[in-house]
């Protein structure tokens, strides 16, 4: 099998190893500016070491702040002012196109076709499939769901595929919409992170966005299988049985100046999403309001300045008011309330707090794609030392999916 034709994508003579251990140093340099979370650090260490920096991200109004959480690579050279090295950025995180919005959109099933399938998800697997054409051989869709990408990729020429999931109700729904619109696509009930799962021959694995643990089992079990192509893009980097992250490679996890993640670190990497409603945004934005708010508070009556992790609310408390949300988190942390609080004072604080925790993770969120290359450029690595050429690029606008890289790997004939 050969790789797809790339007239239009330019993969850099520097190895991926190479890519890797420069995000990794860059990563490390730069510890103090990202680990800490600010949602739980008031006042985090890189302020005492970058007070103009720190001056500068609090006095942003908010047009700023939301400009430049859309344009990060003009965050970084402001940030450069004060730290330097970050004016590397946008070198950094650079990636190619792997197709044009024209061959994406052409590759999206008609939307008469996409039954249950939102017009983002049709979109995106327009875009992948676009990314990895020409498709030669049967496929195998990986945590398939409804098998909309598996329909897709008929559309583009696969001659058949074969669709993993765990939920048979997907199962049942998926198989359906392939007989009606009579698809060569085959749903199989399948827990994929099982010992006895059984590899279906020579087939091009691919995955749009199986999370964390999914996505890696794919690449460890489809090169243990000397499959012939796998394509995949990875998401939810967080969601894995371990507590600390285990790199893939042998050579970076042999690198004595590797990164350790633990999952908060994941979460990082993953820490964007599309522009959500204004009704959402804003409730959002109260509930922070308030669980900043009630942190003020309880640091004040325990004496202790520390954060205390506060569970998920029920949702009937959106609709509440400040200090009935305070009652249900003390209930929650066992601690007792005053009768005479002044809940506009905390609920001000929280409102204070959320305005500088917004321009503090501003400055983290420069971090989020070099942690997210750091993850992928070592399963890049890993796919090379079982034998395959990779390449690796965007398969979409961010706006689309902030998640868009797409590793496609094909196994070197021996």
């Amino acid at each position: 099998m050969t790789l797809p034709p790339a007239a239009s994508v330019h993969q850099s003579p520097v190895t991926f190893y190479n890519r890797w251990q420069a995000a990794n140093d860059w990563l490390a340099r730069h510890q103090p500016l990202w680990r800490p979370i600010p949602f739980m650090e008031p006042a985090p260490a890189w302020i005492r070491d970058y007070p103009e920096l720190a001056g500068w991200l609090e006095a942003l109004d908010d047009h700023a702040c939301e400009y430049l959480e859309e344009n990060l690579a003009e965050l970084s050279q402001n940030v450069a002012r004060f730290v330097p090295d970050l004016a590397g950025y946008p070198d950094l995180i650079a990636v190619p196109a792997l197709a044009t919005t024209e061959e994406s959109r052409a590759a999206a099933l008609a939307e008469v076709a996409a039954v249950d399938m939102p017009g983002r998800k049709r979109e995106q697997a327009g875009a992948f499939s676009a990314s990895v054409r020409p498709l030669t051989g049967p496929v195998l869709d990986w945590c398939c769901g409804k098998g909309h990408l598996a329909r897709t990729l008929v559309g583009q020429g696969a001659p058949s595929v074969l669709g993993f999931e765990w939920n048979p109700e997907l199962v049942a729904d998926g198989n359906r919409l392939a007989q009606h619109y009579q698809d060569p696509v085959t749903l199989r009930h399948q827990d994929v992170m099982a010992e006895t799962l059984t590899w279906p021959g020579k087939v091009h694995g691919v995955a749009l966005h199986a999370c964390g643990d999914l996505h890696r089992q794919l690449i460890r079990r489809g090169s243990a299988e000397q499959t012939p192509r796998l394509s995949f893009s990875p998401c939810c980097y967080h969601l894995t049985d371990h507590e600390n992250y285990r790199l893939m490679s042998d050579q970076a996890s042999q690198y004595t100046g590797a990164v350790t993640l633990d999952r908060n670190g994941l979460r990082l990497a993953v820490q964007e999403t599309v522009t959500a409603p204004a009704r959402v945004r804003e409730q959002t934005r109260q509930i922070s309001i308030w669980r900043l708010g009630f942190d003020a508070l309880q640091r004040h009556l325990r004496s202790v300045d520390s954060y205390l992790p506060v569970p998920s609310h029920p949702g009937r408390l959106n609709a509440g008011d400040f200090r009935t949300f305070c009652a249900w988190a003390a209930d929650k942390k066992r601690l007792e309330l005053p009768e005479n609080l002044d809940w506009q004072h905390w609920l001000a604080e929280g409102e204070r707090r959320f305005q500088q925790v917004r321009r503090h993770e501003l400055l983290r969120h420069l971090f989020r794609r070099p942690l997210e290359l750091w993850l992928v450029f070592d399963y890049a690595v890993f796919l090379e030392e079982q034998g395959y050429r990779v390449r690796l690029g965007a398969f979409c606008e961010r706006s689309l999916t902030p998640r868009n890289l797409l590793l496609d790997a094909v196994r070197v004939s021996d």
